[in-house]
């Protein structure tokens, strides 16, 4: 998604002028995606050139409302009603830490990385429960329900995340050879170190 579609869509609800489709927009990506002004009203020109909006009216205050053509109302639905095809997902920094540690010759320890990250993510975790927790308690109508959608995602992130430790953890522990399955040469190497 880009800022012409989001602006696409939040003119579905009728004419609007630069600085509210920027309150608009951010509201309605739950605060996850602040705007520049500038943005918009360049993103209006690019709209307006390709047939998408059109100039509604000016208001006393010299703002002008953008609305949209029956071109753009199509090009917005299409795209809302267009499922997304999501290829290979962008790469994570906590799945690379975890691949590289557990294809690392011990380097480094993978559940001591696996350990670390999933304190790291029960923390965030805690936090988005508590933050949705206050919004809840403190919601005063369709206000917040950006916001509460955001936080459901962000805490179903964090939820599959603990599990995506733990499996890879479980994973690693069983590939991991035992001790009786050692090769002989770093079973010598072991009790060398013992002694």
């Amino acid at each position: 998604m880009g800022i012409r579609e989001g602006l696409l869509v939040l003119l579905g609800d009728g004419p609007k002028y630069g600085y509210q489709l920027k309150v608009d927009f951010e509201a309605a990506t739950g605060e996850a995606w602040p705007l520049n002004v500038g943005q918009v009203y360049t993103t209006l020109q690019r709209l307006e050139r390709d047939g998408l909006v059109a100039e509604a009216d000016t208001d006393d205050e010299g703002r002008v409302s953008y609305a949209l053509t029956d071109v753009g109302r199509g090009e917005f639905i299409d795209w809302m009603t267009t499922a997304e095809k999501r290829a290979v997902p962008a790469r994570d920094e906590v799945a690379m830490k975890v691949l590289l540690a557990a294809s690392s010759a011990g380097v480094v320890d993978p559940s001591v990385v696996i350990d670390e990250q999933r304190r790291a993510t029960m923390a965030n975790l805690q936090e988005y429960t508590r933050l949705r927790s206050k919004t809840e308690n403190a919601a005063d109508g369709d206000g917040d329900l950006a916001w509460l959608l955001q936080l459901d995602r962000l805490i179903l992130l964090r939820q599959a995340e603990l599990r995506w430790l733990d499996d890879a953890e479980e994973r690693l522990a069983a590939t991991r050879p035992t001790r009786n399955q050692q090769p002989e040469s770093d079973r010598a190497k072991t009790r060398e170190g013992q002694s």
